[in-house]
């Protein structure tokens, strides 16, 4: 992960799910992959360029899928089912449930969600404390 790292950012950078200013940084990356959570990177072979991520913590009652995104460059190729389907047998081999958010707007994103099963939770609103 370390080598990826600067790379992994970039596309959440571009695809504006992520960065530093949100707390995502290497070691809390390596802090969840080391409980139990995954960090998926879809590479291009033959240039080594990082196409997409899939972040996934676990608390151990169930999993929350992050920064689940393709970077513009390579959208529109069918590789964000790719990264879902290997997204879903992670949840599936643990057996535990999978949740994300997702802004009300990005509509490519939630209809790939619903093909997956992830159902809308109704009127729940998402709060956050960054700056503890």
């Amino acid at each position: 992960m370390t080598d990826d790292y600067e790379a992994v950012l970039n596309v959440w950078l571009q695809t504006d799910i992520g960065g530093a200013h949100r707390g995502d940084n290497l070691q809390i990356i390596q802090n969840t992959i080391t409980n139990g959570g995954v960090l998926f990177v879809l590479e291009e072979i033959k240039t080594k360029t990082i196409a997409g991520t899939s972040w996934i913590t676990n608390d151990h009652r169930r999993l929350y899928l992050h920064h689940f995104g393709i970077s513009p460059y390579f959208q529109g190729k069918g590789l964000s089912h790719l990264l879902m389907e290997k997204s879903m047998e992670f949840a599936r081999n643990l057996k535990l449930q999978i949740k994300l958010e997702v802004h009300k707007d990005n509509l490519k994103a939630r209809q790939l969600y619903e093909k997956y099963s992830f159902k809308y939770l109704g009127d729940y609103e998402v709060f956050i404390v960054r700056d503890i």
